[in-house]
This record gives C-alpha cells, structure tokens and sequence, in this order.
C-alpha cells in the first residue's frame, strides 16, 4: 500500500487513488464535487480543543504529536483510525487530504506516520 499526502485544495488525479478527508472541520472554499472524496472521516481529526491550540501556537508540533497520538487510543477517533487501517490494508494507493498550510506539521503527517508503523 502506498500513502500520499495532499492538500484539499490542490487538483485530484487518477493516480491519488482513495482520497480521504481526514479533517474534523469542511475546509473553506471547497466543494464537495471538487473535493472528490471518497471518504471523510471526520471524527479521526483533532479535538477542536487540540487543534485550536495548535493552530494558535500554544503548542509546538511535537506536543501535538503526542497529544494526538494519545487522542488516537480511544474513542470515535481510535474508531475512525481503526476504519482508516481497513481502508489502506483494502487498498494499493490511498491519499489523505488535508486543508492545512503547512505541509509538514498536520494530523495527516501523523496518521501516515502511524499507518507505516
């Protein structure tokens, strides 16, 4: 199985394969025929308390690793994250969405991340 990462925002091609939205939160400005989604699976994001923090520089990137991570063991997210392994074992290219700026430090790094282990 191979695991793309993409912004929302960015065109979707043949070659993403299954596009899942991994955002708690609709990103801005997209429709979801330009989304092209094949799953959304919202509860596997960030608490918004979480992201908050995050998005407003209370925590570095590390600490939100680790606190998502954790959010990651129980819960509607373990839910969606264990929905999310079925998903990428069921299928050779799958591409995780999300509407972050920063490419490097998101919750789609870290689920890749996870789904490699």
């Amino acid at each position: 199985m191979k695991i793309k990462l993409k912004r929302i925002y960015d065109e979707s091609a043949k070659a993403d394969g299954v596009r899942i939205l991994v955002d708690r939160l609709w990103p801005r400005g997209v429709s979801k025929e330009k989304a092209n989604l094949d799953h959304w699976l919202k509860e596997i994001g960030p608490t918004d308390e979480l992201r908050k923090s995050f998005h407003e520089d209370e925590r570095s990137f590390k600490q939100f690793k680790v606190k998502y991570l954790k959010e990651l063991q129980s819960g509607e997210q373990k839910e969606a994250l264990n929905e999310l392994k079925k998903i990428a074992d069921d299928t050779k290219q799958i591409t995780l969405l999300f509407a972050a700026k920063n490419k490097e430090e998101n919750q789609a790094v870290i689920l890749k991340e996870k789904l490699e282990d």
